[in-house]
């Protein structure tokens, strides 16, 4: 019997409470003075017998541009009436509609630039539009089938979009929008007199008057219907230790947006929790608090939370039966959101923000890919990325030497495992200097980076925002000496707080004198300055800490009331900071090399728009198989937002696994756009070829796996990179109109390739349900076995013992892979491919191929590939395969950042792999065994039929298999193979 020492029972309860939550670290609403006032609103409209927004349109004040397209009017308020505001809509080219408020006139200016940092141009406004007004409102129809409808009523002022007559999005129906205006603080009277002793004797000839009771009237406060009876936290708040000055005074803004037509809402990223927002408000709401965006450094976050992470994203989308639409709120502050339901066919949200204007854009979608262009077309798409980046990653905190690198790179060719990125976390630096190698453990840096780039791996290595304040430092020296670090909240001097390397300063990247100095610190080059000459172009970067976490600051960030470039308060643009920091750290990384290089780079925190500028990943998670679960519902959440680039740390980030949960957990992230395993510097080493068997085996199957997939993930990434659709997409994308996957956020389709992943996250599972949401055949990828959905859709039970993944091919699917294993992806460039042809119930097929060099921007230039394979019946009995160019046919939406007029076929890239072929076709789901193969104008071909069940056939079963071997067809060129 094993029993417990003392000492080890001590250890075990200091590890489980030093992985727990430190709720007391970050606020609740309650601890938020602006999140009560907005909260506090909405109970005092809830409990009102009859409630009146106090806003309303001056309809005197109507003003349409002489295009017709931009309506603007003067807005009051009954509480503050000789407060003015301005209310501005505008419909765009697309159908979004932007809706913009701000104080006009006022003591001080609200922040105003989100946009201009998320935002990738100002968007087009469309010249078709005409508004009509009436005594009531104003409003624009348009649309292709005129059936999209703005409505702004006047008094109270509420806007509407609506479809079919049918309202999508409604602000401000519940009477919650509340702008507060910056006004003068007024001090409390104090008494100064002091009352007349007790008994004291009145002047000569005047009497005393007779003394009575004393009564204090209190005037009564006409605004307290809307704003409750007493001030709270207006101009000062403390939470801890820490006090926050408000200079400013109040200044939040809160706006209900509601969604009369859809049941259930998503996105909002980043949150631990289902894709399905929970509630927060109602009967048996999910949580008692309201979502939080406010980008911080949560150490140990809950499985199951509103609680702010790392990032935010202020977009929400709505869906139902019908329909899908979003909003996308752009406020940079702190920003509350509850969540609730007054019918199952409704969603009401009350979105409360410490300050910023209102500049909100109504999606009008229809459909969830209209949406997601729409949003595209606002913020930009994701980046496509390097290839090798879409590999396999290696990382921990801390590998403590460049010998230690070189071990770790020969154990996985040793054990034929393949990787291509090894990871440097803050202990390379000198005393966390970044930039500056510590000589002691990593004598030999560029050396070691060559050893690793032999075999065309690549390093990343960290580099956070915090400057450490020593004038030996060139970093923050130089820093210094420009002017361009964040400032205290006298707007002063430089701000000084505590983080890795103890005394540290942050540099201010909104201030642009800060954007060249950053780009030149990357120089590999010697100049006239300091630069990092001790690195290489095979070096890519990860931002860490720049939510901007401080250790010795409120809620472990900075000081709300710190000043940045323009006198704004750190308050204003909290969320936007960390985009900010990746975004220049990208073009540094780029702009190494002329012309150009496409550049890794890894954040933590983001804003709408980081998607522009590389990958994310979900943080510090714990190795539990609770925090397993919740990484692929957050990761399908960020690509709701934009940010497809997403991974969750394999193992977790904290704590020891056992061999069954890193297995699963390497077969999430295998199937996860990035595909990184990491871990704390107090955790067991734990790289793959250190797992006894069959662990060992089952994750190099996996890592495998991941590698023969890589033509697939990258044509994935070619769609995203031009159309904005995420990646990874959940079925409510897929099959908008089956209510019953609304909730599903356990599986999940990757980008059009007909693949269908159900990860395995929980102990002890050896069998997996898995939800097939139409009449289709599904074909195991491992065994071929044939699996019928059903039109109302069809739950089905499969093995998923430890070394089973479950895994799908749609039926009506073409699948490019690479099958020959090799260390790592850019070995792979001059592989053969194999198509998987997964025939339909109808006896078809089509997939795609997108190939570039994977590094530089010449795909802009239109040096690519991009083919089509379609199998298409021909005759009565016959099939035919056939591979088209997409380059050609469509031009203008083959690659990101250009929109090529033509394309040449024989471009550079394609005469690089010329001889590049396809040694395989697999045909899963024939009718019968064919009596003839041929490449179209050729010869008989070699080929193997295995009998089974056909696509088309109802019963389920292992299917048929047609071998193809090596057409020597080639993989560029225009080609058709017969089968009869």
């Amino acid at each position: 019997m094993r029993t417990w020492s003392l000492l080890g029972v001590v250890t075990l309860l200091i590890a489980q409470e030093s992985w727990a939550f430190k709720a007391h670290d970050f606020k609740t609403c309650s601890q938020s003075g602006f999140c009560r006032r907005g909260r506090d609103l909405s109970a005092r409209a809830k409990e009102a017998k009859s409630w009146t927004s106090p806003y309303s349109v001056d309809p005197s004040s109507i003003n349409i541009s002489s295009n017709n397209a931009v309506f603007s009017a003067a807005v009051k308020s009954s509480l503050y009436p000789e407060v003015n505001f301005g209310l501005e809509v505008r419909v765009q080219e697309d159908g979004v509609a932007r809706v913009r408020m701000d104080e006009v006139g006022g003591l001080r200016k609200r922040y105003d630039e989100a946009a201009g940092w998320a935002l990738i141009e100002e968007p087009t406004i469309s010249t078709a539009i005409k508004w009509t007004t009436s005594k009531k409102d104003i409003r624009a129809v348009y649309g292709e089938k005129k059936d999209i409808e703005v409505v702004v009523a006047f008094e109270p002022l509420r806007v509407s979009l609506l479809r079919g007559g049918k309202e999508q999005i409604v602000l401000n129906g519940q009477g919650l929008l509340h702008m507060e205006h910056f006004r003068t603080k007024v001090e409390a009277a104090t008494a100064t007199e002091e009352p007349e002793p007790e008994g004291a004797e009145s002047p000569e000839g005047v009497e005393s008057p007779e003394v009575e009771d004393q009564v204090v009237v209190e005037v009564p406060n006409p605004r307290a219907w809307f704003e409750g009876h007493e001030e709270d936290a207006l101009w000062e708040e403390t939470f801890g230790s820490w006090t926050d000055s408000k200079p400013k005074g109040p200044e939040s803004l809160s706006l209900d947006i509601n969604f009369p037509n859809h049941g259930t809402v998503y996105g909002i990223p980043q949150h631990a929790t289902r894709l399905a927002l929970p509630t927060t408000k109602g009967d048996d709401s999910t949580f008692t608090d309201p979502y939080r965006l406010y980008n911080s450094d949560v150490f140990e976050y809950l499985a199951s939370s509103p609680v702010s992470l790392y990032g935010s994203i202020p977009l929400m989308h709505a869906h139902s039966t019908e329909s899908t639409v979003a909003v996308f709120h752009l406020v940079g502050s702190e920003t509350w959101i509850d969540v609730s339901h007054a019918s199952e066919k409704s969603t009401e949200t009350h979105w409360v923000s410490e300050s910023g204007i209102l500049d909100t854009f109504l999606l009008p979608g229809p459909t969830a890919e209209d949406v997601f262009k729409q949003y595209a077309r606002l913020t930009g798409t994701p980046v496509m990325p390097t290839q090798w980046s879409l590999g396999y990653h290696q990382c921990r905190w801390n590998y403590v030497s460049s010998d230690d690198v070189r071990t770790v790179q020969k154990r996985f060719d040793e054990e034929d495992m393949p990787v291509d990125v090894f990871w440097l976390d803050i202990e390379y630096s000198e005393g966390h200097k970044y930039f500056m190698w510590n000589d002691k453990t990593f004598p030999d840096p560029v050396e070691m980076t060559n050893d690793v780039a032999v075999n065309g791996r690549k390093m990343v290595v960290i580099v956070d925002p915090h400057l450490k304040r020593e004038d030996n430092y060139p970093a923050f020296k130089q820093a210094s000496e420009l002017g361009i670090l964040v400032k205290p909240k006298s707007g002063e001097g430089e701000y000084e707080g505590w983080c890795w390397p103890g005394s540290s300063s942050w540099t201010d990247f909104f201030n642009p004198a800060s954007w060249d100095w950053w780009k030149s610190m990357f120089k590999i080059q010697a100049g006239e300055k300091w630069s990092w000459t001790q690195s290489t172009t095979d070096v890519h970067i990860w931002n860490d800490m720049n939510e901007p976490s401080v250790f010795n600051g409120p809620e472990i960030t900075m000081p709300k009331d710190n000043i940045h470039h323009g006198g704004w308060e750190h308050r204003d643009i909290h969320n936007i900071n960390g985009m900010l920091f990746s975004n220049l750290t990208y073009q540094a990384v780029a702009e190494r090399t002329d012309p150009p290089t496409r550049p890794f780079v890894l954040t933590r925190a983001f804003f709408a728009g980081s998607q522009r500028f590389g990958a994310m990943w979900t943080g510090d998670n714990l190795g539990t198989w609770e925090h397993m679960a919740v990484g692929v519902k957050m990761v399908l959440a960020n690509g709701l937002g934009g940010l497809s680039f997403a991974g969750s740390d394999v193992g977790g980030f904290f704590g020891n696994p056992e061999p069954e949960m890193l297995v699963r957990w390497y077969q999430v992230g295998a199937f996860a756009p990035f595909f990184r395993a990491h871990a704390h510097i107090d955790t067991k080493r734990r790289e793959p070829f250190l797992l006894d068997a069959p662990y060992k085996g089952i994750v190099k199957d996996i890592l495998r796996l991941r590698y023969t997939l890589l033509p697939m993930w990258y044509t994935a990434f070619r769609e995203t990179s031009v159309t904005g659709m995420p990646i990874l997409r959940p079925q409510f994308v897929m099959f908008p109109k089956d209510k019953a996957g609304f909730d599903i956020d356990d599986q999940y389709y990757i980008g059009s390739s007909g693949l269908l992943v159900k990860p395995v996250t929980a102990k002890d599972v050896r069998e997996a349900k898995v939800y097939l949401a139409e009449d289709q055949v599904y074909y195991d990828y491992f065994t071929n076995h044939a699996y019928r959905g059903a039109a109302k859709g069809k739950e089905i039970t499969v093995a998923a013992e430890l070394d089973q993944l479950p895994l799908f091919l749609r039926g009506g699917s073409v699948l490019a892979t690479r099958e020959r294993p090799r260390r790592s992806s850019p070995l792979m460039k001059h592989d053969p491919f194999t198509l998987r042809v997964a025939l339909s119930k109808a006896g078809s097929a089509r997939g795609e191929l997108y190939l570039d060099d994977g590094e530089t921007y010449d795909h802009q230039k239109g040096h690519f590939v991009w083919r089509a394979f379609v199998a298409e019946r021909a005759g009565k009995k016959g099939l035919r395969l056939h591979s088209a160019d997409l380059g050609a046919a469509r031009p203008a939406e083959a690659v990101d950042g250009a929109a090529l007029a033509v394309y040449d076929p024989a471009n550079a890239f394609t005469a690089g792999i010329a001889q590049v072929r396809v040694e395989k076709v697999v045909v899963v789901g024939l009718a019968g065994k064919p009596s003839s193969v041929k490449v179209e104008g050729g010869a008989e071909l070699v080929w193997e039929y295995t009998p089974g069940v056909a696509a088309g056939d109802k019963k389920e079963g292992t299917a048929s298999i047609l071998t193809i071997k090596d057409p020597k067809v080639l993989i560029h060129k225009d080609w058709a193979i017969v089968i009869q």
